[in-house]
Parts: C-alpha cells; structure tokens; sequence
C-alpha cells in the first residue's frame, strides 16, 4: 500500500482536486441558472402565481426536457464547441464546466419545481390574502418553506455532477475519471 501511494500519491492528490473543481463550480453554475427556472416553472404555469405566457411556458419545458434526456456524453460533445467559444479550450478540466452546467442546470431547474409543488397550496393562498407581491410569496413564502427539500436536492444535484465529472474524464475531462480510466483500465 506504501508503494502505491508513494507512485501515485500525487496523481490521487491532483485527481482529486480536479474533481472537486469539476463538481462544485459547475453545482453552482446550475444552480444559478436551474434556481431561478425551477421557480418560474411554478409561478409561470397557469394558476400559478404569476402566470407567464402558455407558449413561452411550452418552450421552456421544451428546452428543459430536452436537454435532461440527452444522454451527457453526447451533451458534452456537442457542448465542447460552446465550451472552446466561453474558455478558450474544449480539452481538459476547466473545458468540462459548460458541458457540465448545461447538463445539471435543467436538472436543478425540475428539482426546485419538484420541491416547490410539495408546497401547501393554502400558503400560498395566505399568503396572496395578506397582500404579498409574488417577489415576497417567492422568496419570504416559497423558499424558506421547501428548504429542506431544496437542501436535499441540492444533494442530490451535487452526487449526479459527480458522476458526470467521472464521465468526462473519458472525453479528455480530466480528473479521478480520467485518471481511472487512462491509469487504471488503460493499464491492464
């Protein structure tokens, strides 16, 4: 065991960075963008709070729905190009946080909306009866009240980018998956 840390201890050290970089600036990344969509396709909807168009709605579950069922592999390929136009690079582990994002934001997004439906109607309906506007029934109503779902899928959302990052490591992504893979399997 010894022997293997002192040969690889560095590569498991640098791997290791690698992924936790590629995990959580990519978390936050779908986070900044699934937050804010998850909470528009609730209040967006018809009946919701602050209903927004039915074909912009349409559009948006769409867009959502389309980019959740393509499988990531294929996302992050097509994805390199749009990574090489923001970073300036397509290989490597900073080139795998557009791909990454892309694939985690509308997965962010159904998470809020799962959480913010297993909401009480009735408080939000309190709520519209005191008189808030829907910024405040959103963030003083909605938010605190689904916290700890919000909390769990955010853990969930976190584990799932994990395993994506692990998948970009077959693709020149880097990290503990490129590692396994060119060091591990490669090796035989």
């Amino acid at each position: 065991m010894a022997q293997f840390f002192a040969q690889y201890g560095d590569l498991l050290w640098e791997g290791t960075l690698e992924t936790l970089y590629m995990t959580f600036v990519p978390t936050l990344a779908a986070y900044v963008i699934g937050l804010p969509l998850g909470i528009i396709l609730v209040t967006g909807e018809k009946g919701g709070i602050r209903p927004l168009p039915p074909a912009l709605m349409k559009v948006i579950n769409v867009v959502v729905n389309l980019l959740r069922s393509v499988p990531f592999t294929i996302l992050m390929v097509c994805a390199l190009p749009l990574s090489r136009l923001i970073l300036g690079t397509s290989i490597g582990t900073t080139a795998t946080i557009v791909p990454l994002t892309l694939a985690a934001a509308p997965f962010v997004a159904r998470v809020v909306e799962s959480s913010l439906r297993e909401m009480d109607r009735g408080v939000i309906e309190a709520a519209q009866a005191m008189g808030c506007s829907p910024w405040q029934i959103v963030t003083k109503v909605m938010l605190p009240e689904c916290k700890p779902s919000l909390i769990g899928g955010f853990t969930t959302a976190t584990i799932t980018i994990l395993s994506y990052g692990a998948m970009a490591g077959a693709i020149g992504g880097g990290g503990l998956g490129a590692m396994a893979l060119l060091r591990g399997h490669g090796r035989q």
